[in-house]
């Protein structure tokens, strides 16, 4: 099509992705891009757009952790250069609410979470069964526990790990005779100070002064400024220090939560943060996708064992930096 600006429209298929290369090109729509190779853009498209500054849009439906999931994060940590819309079938008025139902019956989780609520899944493998979910009312007996996975924090982070993909998650447990109750997990890419400040108004929140933490240099970095928070809030805490003792990730998360899950003594309450942790729980082990508020909630069968009161205590605090607290 051309424009009365000689400017010209092109309509091109993207099955061989070098007969799409040139020059001048000021903006391109890849439509259903997660059905393309990822070079279609990384070598091809966005060198072209390069030289005018130009613009893309990317539409399609999720089609596993690939390259369009790993762009989907990359704009997420850049709000500033990018746009996100999501758009689930399930809010579309144009469909019968009935027929959305019965594709809910007779797919699995993971394949109505991609089809029908646009969400990334990763393909296979996972340990965790779909069926194992619970959801169910808080129990009347039991207290609270919290534990928390700490994440590289985001003003010192390695922009290549850290901010691009790890996040702080605080699990808030209520463990009872006949198991645990997972109230939320609070997950985000804090810097350290707002880290501290997550963690006591979490412990707050739930009248807990024990709450576990992984013991480390990222637990040694945030002590000082939970020192701080502690004095401002007025709210004091004695954490106790988590181990994991060289078990590898994948081993620990499972034999805490494995058994827990599948003979059903886990349940899960509501808000937005269940969609999270379920999209964790069913990608678990694949090494693409986040497991940050699964493994902050296979900590809590440590202060489990303890019944919340660890024996452990915490050796003193000492910087090695004076200027930043480290």
């Amino acid at each position: 099509i051309v424009l009365i600006n000689d400017r010209w429209i092109e309509v091109k298929g993207a099955d061989k992705p070098d007969s799409l290369r040139g020059s001048g090109v000021s903006h391109v729509t890849l439509d259903e891009y997660a059905d393309m190779k990822s070079v279609t853009w990384e070598e091809i498209l966005r060198p072209a757009l390069a030289d005018v500054k130009g613009s893309a849009l990317f539409i399609g439906t999720p089609k596993g952790k690939n390259h369009m999931w790993s762009l989907w994060e990359d704009a997420h940590n850049n709000p500033q250069e990018w746009g996100l819309h999501e758009f689930a079938s399930v809010d579309n008025p144009f469909l019968d609410p009935k027929e959305i139902e019965s594709a809910r019956k007779t797919m699995t989780t993971s394949q109505f979470r991609q089809e029908f609520l646009a969400k990334f899944t990763a393909s296979g493998g996972s340990m965790f069964k779909e069926d194992w979910i619970k959801t169910g009312p808080e129990p009347l007996d039991g207290e609270y526990q919290i534990a928390i996975d700490l994440a590289g924090f985001a003003e010192e982070a390695d922009q290549t790990k850290y901010k691009r993909r790890d996040r702080t998650a605080i699990a808030c447990v209520k463990i009872h005779k006949a198991g645990w109750h997972v109230k939320e997990i609070r997950a985000g890419r804090w810097g350290v100070r707002e880290t501290a400040t997550q963690i006591l108004k979490a412990c707050r929140d739930y009248g807990v002064r024990s709450p576990g933490i992984e013991k480390g240099a990222l637990m040694n970095a945030v002590m000082p400024y939970l020192s701080d928070v502690q004095r401002r809030l007025q709210f004091y805490i004695s954490p106790v220090p988590l181990y994991h003792g060289g078990t590898k990730k994948i081993d620990r998360v499972w034999w805490a939560l494995g058994g827990m899950f599948e003979h059903g003594k886990i349940t899960l309450g509501t808000g937005e943060w269940v969609y999270k942790f379920i999209d964790e729980y069913m990608d678990f082990p694949n090494k693409l996708a986040l497991d940050d508020m699964l493994d902050a909630l296979a900590y809590v069968a440590q202060l489990a064992e303890f019944g919340g009161e660890a024996s452990a205590e915490i050796e003193e605090w000492e910087p090695h930096d004076t200027e930043l607290g480290l």
